[in-house]
């Protein structure tokens, strides 16, 4: 597998753009898949989407219950989340392609997401907490949207360096 570059910046054109959507995954998709995995874990993330390794296509891999006996790494292509609680949360957020940059974000604190898994069926998630905050941070990527745009929304204060 390998370690592929992360696409950084808060004007970066790719992880600005909103990716295409897959009709089915192949077995070219697996390996993309394992070589972002390879690369989610090289930089001690806990999600990461394809638009971070320059492809704009809805594809994201998630970690969830990090750092857990339970620890899961879960592949979404075409990620749609499909509720989302009124109940949120405010934690500290930050980003792979923007190192070092960290900033208290609100996220609703549950989510159900439907998603095709990397055999191409689809499946359908409910999850808090952490892992709905990671889900709802890589759809966010797909759709060409930062965790900082949702600070500036919320009237949040912003990592230093970011306008």
């Amino acid at each position: 597998m390998a370690v592929l570059p992360i696409e950084q910046g808060d004007d970066n054109k790719i992880l600005r753009a909103v990716s295409e959507p897959l009709k089915k995954p192949d077995k070219k998709l697996g390996k993309f898949l394992d070589d972002m995995k390879d690369t989610m874990f090289a930089a001690e993330g806990v999600g990461l989407a394809a638009p971070q390794v320059s492809k704009n296509i809805r594809v994201v891999v998630c970690r969830f219950n990090n750092a857990t006996s339970h620890e899961i790494i879960v592949d979404m292509i075409n990620p749609e989340i499909l509720d989302m609680s009124d109940k949120t949360e405010v934690h500290e957020e930050g980003c792979l392609s923007l190192p070092g940059k960290w900033a208290k974000c609100e996220r609703s604190y549950e989510v159900s997401v439907k998603f095709l898994d990397r055999k191409g069926r689809e499946q359908v998630l409910k999850l808090k907490g952490l892992n709905a905050r990671i889900v709802q941070h890589e759809v966010d990527h797909i759709n060409g949207k930062l965790y900082i745009d949702r600070i500036r929304e919320q009237g949040r204060e912003l990592p230093k360096g970011i306008k």
